[in-house]
């Protein structure tokens, strides 16, 4: 159960994080949003709780055993509601009404979970998953100091590496590199650690844990090449992103690497049977 409860308080921490960050700096200092104070930083935690929440709510309700099985269902189907067209858009990260289904949907998988029963973990290959998170936190460290609301111009090391609070622009009008609040660098981090946390759990849900993880990724790279090689110059191409659904070669390598490790972790799973 301690798994399953790393990642709620994981992102609950998430949340906390962008209630106090949106309440107190202006909305124009953030990212398409309009709203300021307490009521900006509630607005943009129902956001969250849609994106990238509700469908991480989803891998959890896959790995553990509710006792209800049909409310599971019914708490899955409200945080999927989220992929729908015009429930969560980049231009408009405001809370709408439309926005209580996920999130609703979050708070009733939470209480299904927290006392649900989830199956003995088997936890090999652990120093790979704290290696691939540690690198992982690593690269998102701009997003992370974004999220708390404040540059990394001036830390030692990291303030080298990464480029936050210079002025970049990339067919844009002049911007810091790396804006206060959230980006879907971090909610990619989100994603990728709370897969590699739950994949430490036998489950039925293998190949959705791995989307998730190879989705996580992907923005994660996204992001980064954006803001820390092409708007430093070093590159004029850029990486699709995978936040909408369309047909792009980034996609196709989320839906390969997915498949990819969701049959080397069954095939490995096979030979353990086995011997």
């Amino acid at each position: 159960m301690r798994s399953i409860r790393a990642v709620w308080v994981l992102l609950a921490v998430e949340e906390l994080v962008v209630l106090v960050t949106y309440s107190r700096l202006q909305a124009n200092e953030l990212y398409n949003v309009t709203g300021s104070g307490i009521h900006g930083g509630l607005s943009r935690v129902v956001v969250e709780l849609n994106f990238p929440d509700a469908l991480i709510a989803v891998g959890i309700l896959g790995v553990v055993l509710p006792k209800r099985r049909r409310l599971a269902a019914v708490a899955a189907a409200m945080c999927a509601f989220t992929v729908l067209p015009g429930v969560v858009s980049q231009d408009d990260l405001d809370a709408k009404w439309i926005n209580t289904i996920p999130a609703v949907g979050v708070a009733l998988a939470l209480l299904l979970t927290w006392t649900a029963r989830v199956p003995a973990a088997r936890p090999r290959g652990d120093m790979v998953r704290v290696a691939i998170g540690a690198v992982l936190v690593f690269l998102a460290a701009p997003w992370i100091a974004a999220a708390l609301g404040f540059y990394l111009d001036g830390v030692p090391v990291l303030g080298w590496i990464f480029q936050t609070g210079k002025l970049a622009s990339f067919h844009d009008p002049l911007h810091h590199a790396v804006h206060h609040g959230i980006h879907h660098g971090l909610q990619g981090l989100l994603f990728a650690l709370a897969a590699l946390i739950l994949s430490r759990i036998p489950n039925r849900v293998a190949l959705y844990l791995a989307l998730m993880f190879a989705f996580g990724v992907a923005n994660i790279l996204n992001d980064g090449w954006l803001e820390q090689i092409v708007e430093r110059g070093w590159s004029s191409h850029t990486i699709p992103s995978v936040l909408g659904f369309s047909l792009n070669w980034l996609w196709g390598a989320v839906l390969i690497t997915a498949l990819g490790i969701w049959a080397a972790a069954r095939g490995t799973a096979v030979a353990r049977r086995r011997s």
